[in-house]
């Protein structure tokens, strides 16, 4: 057997990183062990810079050494190391974690303008509303300058037509016919049927 190198850097008698991974594929539980006693340390470390979240890391580095201990018999070391094999999971499910939680921020953030976005039916209310609006103020620029100022006082200020008639000095008979004219003329001009 080997001499494997632990992280503290002292040599001790017993099967190397790459023997251990051959165990463990075999379902040796003790060797599982010290495969992590010996990648722990590096895999948290790792996982760390990349999520920069203590409790996210901790989390990402559980679920790749389960990860080790199920895809053991895949590690094949003509194709590198097994500590890079071990780090190169790591990395991976790291680099998973970030995209998922930025994938659900996304969903959330588009979620939350869904929420604040107008119903359809408000916003064809709010069109209609808004083109009503328009063609009242188009036909309203029909009237003459003495009716529109009458309907404005009106209806738009909430003046009675004694109030309109004070206002402008005109007597409540011509004010009641200005608004009268004024209001056939709207009625005329918008299309409003009696």
């Amino acid at each position: 057997m080997k001499e494997a190198v632990h992280i503290s850097g002292l040599a001790s008698a017993g099967p190397d990183l790459q023997e251990l991974l051959g165990m463990v594929a075999r379902g040796d539980q003790d060797a599982f062990a010290r495969v992590y006693e010996v990648v722990c340390g590096p895999v948290l470390g790792l996982v760390r810079s990349v999520l920069r979240d203590p409790a996210q890391s901790e989390e990402v580095t559980q679920e790749v050494l389960v990860e080790v201990w199920r895809t053991a018999p895949r590690f094949q070391a003509a194709r590198g190391s097994a500590m890079n094999w071990v780090l190169t999971l790591a990395h991976r499910r790291a680099v998973d974690r970030v995209r998922s939680v930025e994938a659900t921020t996304a969903r959330e953030h588009k979620a939350a303008l869904l929420d604040r976005t107008p119903a359809f039916d408000d916003v064809t209310e709010q069109v209609e509303s808004r083109l009503e609006r328009e063609q009242v103020r188009r036909c309203m620029r029909t009237l003459s300058e003495l009716q529109r100022e009458s309907v404005t006082l009106a209806y738009y200020r909430g003046l009675t037509y004694r109030e309109v008639g004070e206002l402008l000095a005109v007597p409540l008979g011509t004010i009641k016919t200005r608004l009268r004219d004024g209001l056939i003329r709207l009625r005329d001009c918008l299309g409003v049927s009696v």
